[in-house]
């Protein structure tokens, strides 16, 4: 009949109920959630297929391939969705109806979640309600892997200071400390946290990498070509917390090689002056001084004449005289560096490799410097003056930059024995 209306269906019913449930679970109606979990209408853990681009409420296994239409939308429980959106009347009203706290729906805890969104007041209820501290998502991280913002940084104290493992891998390829962690996205603040309260600092992950080498690393912003403050703040840390400064990884790289890779000048003179050798040779058998020749050309933000100068000064060994078109080719713009690299030489001999390596406009631009490297790298012999500053820095060797400021000498001549460029060569 037209007045009447067909039976719901069990089925039907219980779409309705689950759609009240999660709609009371988005708007925060914690009174409306209450009340249907008190009529046992739907189980506490039901588990939402959700919109997720982002993959806050996802983990996979590393190397785990799904269509990229199925990674736009998760499972999740009413614990997860609450963490998720910052409901927490809601998460106290799950917890209270016996919610499982360390579900794993699509790979995550709740606790989990709550680290990547940073909701401290959520950790905070978890962890008061018996959330695992050391539980590994399905990537094989803990919570504290997930603490990779500044506003997480209180997420993971609370986490240190009720017992979480400050020194647990993770359970993947790379096995990485949340030390390693914090190093990489430049947390200099939990890196301190860290170490004060029981961090390995020389822990390393499966590339035998340690802290050091991974803050060395990303200290250079490769995107914007622009140097990072907090990682450097943080390779200081851990150098005061006896870090070993000589650390090698399985390509034989020393946090030296990552400072010279990036160019940067600061961290080369930080590990310089903390012990680091300037001659240690990677799998390749390249030295720091090799790393800094391949990337001048293409580190605008770099300073290369300082970090050639620094290594020179620490007893690096200067590049095969025969290759010195290399040095040309990489520094054509930036005459210091040639000028710093070529005084460290009693006398080398140019050929028509280097100025085949200098562009035309280069060339013109930098004439007075390019003129007097030609005049002086002849047959003829250098000055006495240069070849007593040769003699006294092959007497000196790695001690130069330590012995040569402590000399009894006029302030021009200590620069000038440390190689500072003067803009031309006589």
């Amino acid at each position: 009949m037209d007045g009447i209306t067909a039976p719901i269906s069990k089925a039907g019913a219980a779409k309705l109920v689950k759609k009240d449930f999660l709609e009371a679970l988005k708007t925060n109606d914690f009174g409306k959630l209450k009340a249907i979990l008190i009529e046992r209408k739907i189980d506490v853990d039901t588990v939402f297929e959700v919109e997720d681009e982002n993959m806050i409420l996802a983990s996979y296994k590393q190397g785990y391939w799904l269509p990229s239409y199925k990674l736009k939308s998760s499972w999740a429980t009413g614990l997860h969705l609450s963490v998720l959106l910052g409901h927490v009347e809601c998460l106290m009203v799950l917890l209270d109806h016996n919610a499982t706290i360390n579900c794993r729906p699509n790979g995550k805890t709740p606790l989990h979640v709550a680290c990547e969104m940073a909701n401290l007041e959520c950790v905070k209820i978890l962890c008061d309600r018996g959330a695992k501290l050391n539980c590994y998502s399905l990537s094989g991280h803990t919570a504290l892997h997930f603490c990779t913002t500044p506003s997480s940084i209180l997420c993971a104290k609370q986490l240190v200071l009720r017992g979480a493992n400050v020194n647990m891998k993770t359970n993947n390829q790379d096995e990485e400390t949340p030390l390693h962690t914090a190093a990489h996205f430049g947390l200099s603040e939990l890196v301190a946290f860290y170490v004060e309260n029981g961090a390995i600092v020389d822990s390393m992950n499966a590339h035998m990498e340690t802290p050091l080498a991974i803050a060395t690393y990303w200290a250079l912003r490769f995107k914007e070509q622009e140097y990072s403050r907090e990682h450097h703040l943080i390779c200081r840390t851990l150098l005061d917390n006896n870090a070993e400064v000589n650390a090698r990884d399985d390509d034989f790289k020393s946090p030296l090689h990552k400072a010279a890779w990036n160019c940067d000048h600061v961290l080369m003179h930080m590990m310089l002056e903390a012990g680091a050798e300037a001659n240690l040779m990677d799998i390749n058998g390249c030295a720091a001084i090799q790393y800094v020749l391949k990337v001048t050309s293409v580190r605008p933000a770099a300073q290369p004449e300082i970090c050639y100068q620094l290594l020179l000064n620490h007893g690096a060994a200067r590049i095969y005289p025969p290759q010195f078109h290399k040095v040309i080719q990489a520094c054509h713009s930036c005459p210091k560096a040639i000028e710093v690299v070529v005084n460290a030489y009693e006398h080398i001999r140019w050929n028509i490799k280097w100025r085949r390596a200098i562009p035309d406009d280069d060339l013109e631009k930098h004439w007075d410097f390019y003129h007097s490297l030609f005049t002086v790298c002849r047959n003829t012999p250098r000055t006495l003056m240069h070849l007593s500053r040769c003699a006294i820095r092959k007497a000196l060797h790695s001690r130069c930059h330590k012995a040569i400021p402590r000399l009894s000498l006029p302030l021009p001549l200590k620069k000038y024995l440390l190689l500072e460029p003067e803009g031309i060569i006589y």
